[in-house]
């Protein structure tokens, strides 16, 4: 297994592409199968991302909806308008004990329940599209990379601007080295997913037709507390369920960093920002990696820095892009020979102007995220943001979660033996416990 992580990204992805054509068709109901065949899908979650994506996967003809499970059977009023036929599920784990005929599914729900569900689904041959971060939790994502890779499953995370033409063509702006070899990034999120005041002290009736319990799944149980404190709109902020900021946007924003270096596992990372409390995470994260140097970057290192809610680059990164003001989340590449500066989401832009005015800045059209995916599934192309990519890019970001716990320390990071090296305590954040009753196969 450790083998494998040291290989180089290039063989690695050479490998999944020779596995690929190997392999072109891989459930039972798609063998052999004609491309036109329909493909059974079933939908983890009903409506808010989950919707987004439920709508933009049955957009495809091939596709037809089986079956939906939400734990909140109020949100599931719109996707029974729209696919009446559907059978809709309170219960994740009924819906795979009794939907045999299903090729693929989504699993569209907070960020703690990605890997029970999507692991439970690939043990049963079903492909899989999840959404980002891969997972809450360092192992977790592993063992789904690992697992999907040695069952040739088709998976795709959603970052869906991966596959967007700005994001495209900051990746093919950087490869040619518009702005020569990169001397270091700097990315940011102005979002606030965190929260420094204590739970509160109560517990508050459970809405009907919500099961609170199935909600919590693996994690520990405690009071339901309404308002929106979890559930639907806050469970970002709270350390048990999401991931913080850094969790919601950093697999969107260093994705085209980590796409268009070819970066690896970083070897440290380091906080200097403010730590998560006893319940929640914080706000104004400044966390700094340093990743081994590619073909695309200067020297045998290259640093990336994420700064969210107030926090920014320092002045003299701001002062590269000129008077202009900061977008609201982006990144900044600074190269040998220029700066890009790259919004999320818009076009990048080659810095400075007047050195660019004349450069011949390539064509790259865009394609749909989640119809690549159904394609790939039905054995046409292979989907980009597959887990052998989302899995590196994912354990990347949840090392900068682990780093905010042990504020203004550097952590080594050994990411073939997943584990830190100079600080055993940091350890016992890269695999979560799950409660009794919970146990999933592979994870737990």
């Amino acid at each position: 297994m450790q083998s494998e992580f040291r290989s180089s990204r290039r063989t690695f992805l050479r490998q999944v592409g020779l596995a690929g054509l190997a392999v072109p068709f891989f459930t039972r109901h798609l063998l052999s199968a004609p491309p036109s065949e329909i493909v059974h899908h079933a939908s983890f979650g009903a409506s808010g991302q989950a919707g987004a994506d439920l709508e933009a996967i049955c957009r495809h003809p091939a596709i037809r909806l089986v079956a939906v499970a939400d734990v909140d059977l109020s949100h599931t009023a719109d996707v029974k308008k729209k696919f009446p036929d559907a059978r809709i599920y309170q219960d994740w784990r009924q819906l795979l004990e009794k939907e045999k005929e299903l090729d693929c599914v989504n699993v569209s729900v907070p960020d703690h329940m990605h890997a029970p569900i999507a692991m439970s689904a690939m043990e049963l041959g079903k492909h899989v599209y999840c959404e980002k971060p891969l997972t809450h939790d360092l192992y977790e994502t592993r063992q789904l990379t690992l697992y999907a890779r040695k069952h040739h499953l088709v998976t795709q995370m959603g970052i869906q601007i991966h596959s967007a033409s700005e994001y495209r063509l900051a990746v093919r702006l950087i490869q040619d080295l518009a702005i020569g070899k990169v001397r270091e990034v700097h990315t940011w999120s102005n979002k606030k997913w965190g929260d420094m005041t204590p739970r509160p002290d109560r517990s508050d009736p459970v809405p009907p037709e919500f099961n609170w319990d199935l909600w919590l799944g693996i994690a520990a149980k405690r009071p339901f507390i309404g308002d929106g404190y979890y559930h639907p709109g806050n469970w970002r902020k709270r350390l048990d369920f999401g991931t913080g900021t850094f969790g919601d946007m950093g697999c969107h924003i260093y994705d085209p960093v980590f796409n268009s270096l070819s970066l690896t596992a970083p070897v440290s990372v380091r906080s200097e920002g403010p730590t998560p409390n006893q319940w929640n995470w914080a706000t104004d994260a400044v966390i700094h990696y340093v990743f081994p140097g590619t073909q695309y970057t200067e020297g045998s290192t290259v640093n990336v820095t994420w700064y969210d809610g107030d926090q920014r680059p320092p002045k003299d990164i701001q002062a590269l892009i000129g008077s202009e003001p900061l977008p609201d989340q982006g990144s900044i590449f600074v190269g040998t020979k220029g700066v890009l500066l790259l919004p999320h989401i818009a076009a990048p832009r080659l810095l400075p102007e007047a050195q660019y005015d004349n450069y011949p800045v390539p064509r790259v059209p865009g394609d749909d995220h989640w119809k690549q995916w159904v394609e790939a599934v039905r054995g046409n192309g292979r989907a980009s943001a597959n887990f052998d990519y989302a899995g590196p890019l994912t354990e990347s970001v949840l090392l900068g979660s682990v780093a905010t716990r042990f504020p203004h320390t550097t952590l080594e990071w050994n990411a073939a033996k997943l584990k830190f090296t100079n600080v055993g305590e940091a350890n016992h954040f890269v695999r979560r416990s799950y409660r009794s009753g919970w146990h999933v196969k592979g994870l737990s």
